[in-house]
C-alpha cells in the first residue's frame, strides 16, 4: 500500500518540495506520491479534517499556516516548540506530530562547508519568519554573537530577547546601521525578501574576504545581487537553495526513517529553476 505525502499552504503552485520529494521516491523505487494541496488562510482546520480522512502519511506546511497549525498538533518536538512554528507534520493513525526543520536545513549547508559556528560573530539581516529558527541554530552551534539588523527595531529587538532567552549573546540595530561594518562579522545571513525581485544587496559588503560566509535564503533567483557582491570579494558563498533542500532531506528522514537520496533531491531541485 502506497503512502502519501503534501504540502499545504496558500499560494502553493509555485512549491518545489513535490518535484523534490518526487524524485527522491523514484531514486530508491518508493511506492510513495506527493501533492501540493492548496487551503486557504481561514480553512486549516478542514483541510487538515481532509487530510486525516484521506490517511495522509505526513505533510509539509508553508505560508500562511506555519504557526496556525501547531494547534491542531498532538504531539511536538523540541525545534517546533522553541521556534513557535511547524513545517513538517507525521500522521500516525490520527496522531499528528509537528517538526520545524527551518533550523537545520538552515545549519546544514554550513556543516557541508565545515564552517566553524562555534565563537563566530554573526550579522542576520531581518527577523521575519525563519529569523527565529536561524537564532535558535546558531544558539545550538555556539556562535559568539549575534547582531540582527531589521528595518524596523522592534522586531529585532524582539528577536534579541528570544536568543538570550536561548543563552546566545545579542544586540538590534537597523539595516541602515550596518553601513560599512560587514568586515566585522564571520558570518553574514540575509533572511530578509530582498532579492526576490532583483533588488539591490541590502547592505554593503565593503572590507569583506575570502574567509567571510555570506549566506542568502533567498532562493529565486538563486543569484542574488548579494551573492553577486559576496563572489566579487571571493567569499565563502551559500545559495537559498541548499537551506530548502536542507529542509526536504531532514522531512524525508523524518518520514520514511531513512537516509534521503540527497544528490537526485538536488538535481531536481535546480531543475525546476
Amino acid at each position: 500500500m502506497g503512502k502519501t505525502f503534501a504540502v499545504i499552504g496558500d499560494p502553493i503552485n509555485h512549491s518545489l518540495s513535490p518535484n523534490i520529494h518526487s524524485a527522491a521516491f523514484r531514486e530508491l523505487n518508493l511506492d510513495c506520491s506527493y501533492i501540493a494541496y492548496r487551503i486557504p488562510k481561514e480553512e486549516l482546520a478542514e483541510g487538515i479534517e481532509g487530510l486525516k480522512k484521506i490517511k495522509i502519511d505526513g505533510f509539509n506546511v508553508t505560508i500562511p499556516h506555519k504557526v496556525e497549525m501547531m494547534k491542531y498538533l498532538d504531539k511536538i518536538d523540541e525545534s517546533c516548540s522553541l521556534i513557535g512554528a511547524v513545517n513538517t507534520v507525521t500522521n500516525n493513525d490520527g496522531i499528528l506530530k509537528g517538526y520545524n526543520t527551518d533550523m537545520d536545513g538552515f545549519l546544514e549547508p554550513l556543516k557541508k562547508r565545515n564552517v566553524d559556528i562555534k565563537n563566530s560573530n554573526v550579522l542576520l539581516l531581518g527577523a521575519g519568519g525563519a529569523a527565529r529558527a536561524i537564532v535558535a541554530g546558531f544558539a545550538k552551534e555556539k556562535a559568539k554573537k549575534i547582531t540582527i539588523a531589521n528595518r524596523t527595531i522592534e522586531k529585532a529587538n524582539n528577536l534579541v530577547k528570544f536568543a538570550q532567552k536561548i543563552s546566545l549573546d545579542a544586540n538590534a540595530i537597523t539595516i541602515d546601521q550596518v553601513e560599512e561594518s560587514a568586515k566585522n562579522y564571520d558570518i553574514i545571513v540575509n533572511a530578509t525578501s530582498v532579492g526576490l525581485q532583483n533588488e539591490p544587496s541590502p547592505i554593503s559588503l565593503e572590507g569583506i574576504n575570502e574567509k567571510t560566509v555570506v549566506y542568502d535564503i533567498v532562493y529565486m533567483p538563486m543569484h542574488t545581487d548579494f551573492l553577486k557582491r559576496a563572489k566579487e570579494k571571493n567569499a565563502i558563498v551559500i545559495f537559498g537553495y541548499e537551506m530548502l533542500l536542507g529542509q526536504a532531506v531532514r522531512a524525508f528522514e523524518i518520514w520514511h526513517g531513512m537516509e534521503a537520496p540527497y544528490n537526485a533531491m538536488k538535481k531536481a531541485l535546480l531543475g525546476g529553476f
